[in-house]
């Protein structure tokens, strides 16, 4: 058993990843400023308040409860937010998380895995992404998590940490028993979007761009389960207490669904329609992002197990249970 650091802990991933944590039998602490987190979710274990920012509270956190390893996924997550308002984003994800690093060596922890995510490679040369493909983010969101995962990479070969930075594609649904879901103020996933639609929160989807050279003219996106991103958090660290992997992993299904297919599995599983508006193409969209996550299959073992079916079901029922 292990005590595991988990920063953001209280949001939606974090709050997964401490329980998955917990069901392998670690204690997840989770570190959480509770600005877009909730303090509902921590269910698993001890919660710190306190930003990854304030390395004095950092290692404060550090030093009561001497963590194994740290997970770290306290930021900012909105890119359209970080393109008109970039400062808060070069802040927190940059500026936080060298902060939470340097806490993290001081306190010789040798084990550090990071959430990054596939806007660190920008509009694909090739479809499925490896993670081999060059990065060309496009937006400060994408360029703030690249450059912490060179910086990462840096101090594995500098100081000898066990380091490793898991690309999310997107994530979606919610805990099958419904007792975790997915909470943004303001929402900007589809899923939780268009099921706003269905219960009547909101009178329509926006879809951004019908006119990509897709079957049905709407972008493709990589849609992966919440609970199988969690275990793959889970399972990164537990194979770096036996060595050095490969820095980096995409999580993915390795398939795409475009908004349409979604719109479509939601009114099939709901019976209800869906209202939707067509509007333009956002600026930096691109038609298709899909994952190739053979190398997180080859060396964590880890694969989905749940599809796009089972992420409507388990988001509606977080939902109603809500």
């Amino acid at each position: 058993m292990a005590t595991i650091f988990v920063t953001g802990g209280a949001g939606f991933i974090g709050s997964h990843v401490a329980r998955e944590l917990a069901h392998a039998g670690h204690v997840p602490v989770t570190f959480d400023n509770l600005s877009r987190g909730h303090r509902e979710a921590v269910r698993f274990g001890p919660l710190e308040v306190g930003d990854v920012r304030d390395r004095g509270r950092v290692d404060a956190a550090l030093r009561e409860h001497r963590p194994d390893a740290i997970i770290h996924l306290a930021g900012l997550i909105a890119v359209g937010e970080s393109v008109v308002d970039p400062g808060p984003y070069y802040d927190v994800n940059l500026g936080g998380a060298i902060t939470l690093l340097e806490a993290a060596r001081a306190a010789g922890i040798e084990r550090f895995v990071f959430s990054s995510t596939a806007a660190v490679y920008g509009p694909p040369d090739t479809v499925p992404i490896p993670v081999s493909h060059p990065q060309r983010p496009t937006s400060p969101y994408g360029h703030t998590k690249a450059q912490f995962e060179h910086l990462l990479d840096h101090y594995r070969h500098a100081y000898g940490l066990r380091g490793a930075a898991l690309r999310y594609f997107n994530a979606a649904g919610a805990s099958p028993d419904g007792l975790l879901a997915e909470r943004h103020e303001p929402e900007t996933h589809l899923l939780p979007i268009v099921l706003e639609v269905v219960t009547g929160k909101r009178s329509h989807l926006s879809i951004f761009g019908t006119d990509y050279d897709t079957p049905d003219g709407t972008a493709i996106r990589d849609y992966v389960h919440v609970t199988d991103l969690a275990r793959a958090h889970v399972s990164t660290l537990e194979r770096l207490a036996d060595g050095p992997l490969p820095f980096a992993f995409n999580l993915g299904s390795g398939r795409g669904h475009s908004v349409l297919e979604v719109v479509a599995a939601v009114e099939s599983i709901t019976g209800s329609p869906v209202n939707t508006i067509a509007e333009a193409r956002r600026p930096g969209d691109v038609p298709r992002l899909i994952a190739d996550p053979t190398l997180a299959q080859t060396e964590l073992g880890w694969k989905p197990r749940y599809d796009l079916t089972d992420m409507v079901e388990h988001a509606l029922g977080a939902l109603e249970d809500g």
